[in-house]
């Protein structure tokens, strides 16, 4: 399913942004403060935008009533302030569909196991660590089966395997993901696609290879990168030094 940012600008915080997404993991990356959020933000309907559109198979998102049967979101203001259990957090991931106890129970136990919480399932979601409740609401993503995922900082709070676990989850399920990444060796392990934003602005787009160059990272992050070569996998990793800018 195809994603399109056409132009949208959200006034003081991002200018003329356009990009697409389809079929493949897009990342958005850039210093904080640099409108990524803000970007993703106007893909979930959460902000709609001053000026531009979201597109998704060229519909605007902000004129469809059941865009949560085709797109869900994970958030960094995700939050669950009840003291529900950690299978009833996921279950709400099947909230927009039509339901069907048997095959809501299945989905949901295949979302449990395949972020490794299934063993959690009758937990309290208030007990648990915040790198657990952050799989378990990825696991609420998967159980509403979209066909565009949105994720914010997806793998904040989650150790270095549960980050790669997380991430090459993403790229399996075979559907659009367009997320925003600060990790940028991550960013070039699972993205097919990059797009660099700062101060509000898009400056580069490309694969990892034609956007992580030291150059462009010098200008935008402020710090010498070296660029070398994963040994197994072949795509670009960076090397940082600390540079200092007058």
């Amino acid at each position: 399913m195809r994603v399109e940012v056409d132009q949208v600008t959200v006034r003081g915080i991002v200018e003329d942004i356009t990009l697409h997404a389809d079929n493949e993991v897009v990342g958005i990356v850039g210093p904080n403060g640099s409108g990524k959020s803000t970007t993703l933000r106007c893909v979930y309907r959460a902000l709609k935008p001053d000026a531009g559109a979201v597109l998704i198979d060229g519909q605007n998102v902000h004129k469809r009533h059941d865009l949560a049967r085709d797109l869900a979101a994970l958030t960094q203001e995700s939050q669950v302030e009840f003291d529900f259990t950690v299978s009833e957090v996921v279950e709400m991931g099947r909230l927009p569909h039509d339901r069907d106890p048997v095959r809501d129970r299945r989905v949901v136990a295949d979302a449990l196991a395949t972020v490794d919480v299934a063993h959690l399932a009758e937990r309290s979601f208030l007990s648990l660590s915040g790198g657990e409740r952050q799989r378990v609401l990825i696991a609420r993503a998967i159980a509403q089966e979209p066909k565009v995922l949105v994720l914010d900082e997806p793998t904040n709070h989650l150790d270095i395997r549960h980050q790669l676990e997380v991430l090459s989850l993403a790229r399996g399920l075979g559907v659009t993901v367009l997320t925003v990444l600060h990790d940028l060796n991550l960013a070039a392990s699972f993205c097919d696609r990059l797009h660099v934003l700062d101060e509000g602005r898009l400056v580069a787009g490309g694969t990892p290879e034609e956007v992580l160059v030291p150059e462009l990272i010098a200008k935008v992050f402020h710090v010498t990168a070296h660029v070398v070569t994963h040994p197994t996998t072949g795509v670009p990793q960076l090397l940082f030094d600390q540079e200092v800018t007058p």
